[in-house]
């Protein structure tokens, strides 16, 4: 079975991090309304307070919404959406270039491994 979080990071913001790719990647739409704790507890293997942790994480904000009687639902439109796929990509761009660098190559030579790897040429040049 595949290890599914990190032992350095806390297990709920791993969770916030799941659950706003999922929101990114259009799984999870505006007004779409979300799994219960419970189910999210099951489907992850983890306590449910750390789930509700998460989950109060993401609603203070502002991702999602809760409705008392109805349960959690998604709480941006596109528009914002757009804003934290873009955040996001921003972030891991900079984690590469990062790593990247650690190994000596400039943010060109890092540049030109990507387009590399798009093109299915993965051996070194």
């Amino acid at each position: 079975m595949q290890k599914q979080f990190d032992d350095n990071i806390p297990i709920y913001l791993q969770l916030i991090e799941k659950i706003k790719r999922l929101i990114v990647s259009g799984v999870l739409k505006p007004q779409d309304q979300m799994k219960s704790v419970r189910e999210y507890a099951l489907e992850y293997g983890v306590n449910p307070n750390t789930v509700q942790r998460a989950l109060s994480e993401l609603e203070r904000e502002g991702y999602v919404k809760s409705e008392r009687t109805s349960g959690r639902f998604i709480s941006m439109n596109q528009e914002d959406i757009d804003r934290l796929k873009e955040t996001m990509a921003q972030e891991e761009t900079e984690k590469y270039l990062d790593q990247m660098s650690q190994l000596g190559f400039d943010q060109n030579e890092s540049v030109k491994h990507v387009s590399s790897y798009q093109k299915g040429n993965v051996t070194n040049e």
